[in-house]
């Protein structure tokens, strides 16, 4: 198989590392083939792809679908980013754990992050493309979001100060959001 896989500490998610083709043109390399994927275990339905560019210091999350929930496939086309997973699913045993990893264009990595997690990343270089794929449509009235510097998640971000939307400021911590408004565990 052409790729790498990585497991983490946050059952489900994992970081992936398909082979890149180089020569002195550049390289190719393969993103999602849905029958290779579904061999290491990744059995979603990937309904929509999302493009955001981002410059340096903007910091996008920590977000999440309430019942819509997404399964994504993340990768940072150009440039770096740190990104970020946060198990918020009621009853899991890593609940509230996060696991954060630079993505960039030129270590070619990606990252699933299986339904019930939270999302974010910020930017490192100049400029960023950041591209991800997603098991469910996006539903503007199902939004949820963490603030991105809830100290209960001890995220290692490695920006101080970083960019951010109004509505990304203001996001509840972790532990003052409802429980109607988290996803549930399921074994």
């Amino acid at each position: 198989m052409t790729i790498e896989v990585q497991t983490t500490a946050l059952p489900g998610v994992v970081v992936l590392k398909p082979k890149q083709y180089r020569d002195p043109r550049g390289y190719f390399l393969e993103s999602y083939h849905q029958i290779k994927y579904r061999e290491l275990g990744i059995n979603c339905e990937f309904v929509q792809d999302n493009l955001s560019f981002s410059l340096f210091g903007v910091l996008r999350g920590l977000h999440y679908q309430i019942r819509h929930q997404q399964a994504k496939l993340i990768q940072c086309v150009k440039g770096r980013v740190f990104d970020v997973a946060v198990d918020i699913r009621l009853g899991s045993p890593t609940f509230a754990k996060c696991f954060g990893i630079e993505l960039s264009g030129k270590n070619g990595l990606q990252m699933f992050i299986p339904k019930g997690f939270a999302h974010g990343f910020c930017v490192l270089s100049e400029e960023a493309i950041f591209h991800y794929k997603c098991s469910d449509f996006y539903h503007p009235d199902d939004e949820g979001g963490i603030l991105w510097s809830d100290p209960a998640l001890e995220i290692q971000w490695p920006l101080e100060n970083p960019i951010l939307s109004e509505k990304d400021g203001c996001y509840r911590r972790l532990n003052q959001i409802p429980e109607t408004e988290l996803p549930e565990y399921n074994k």
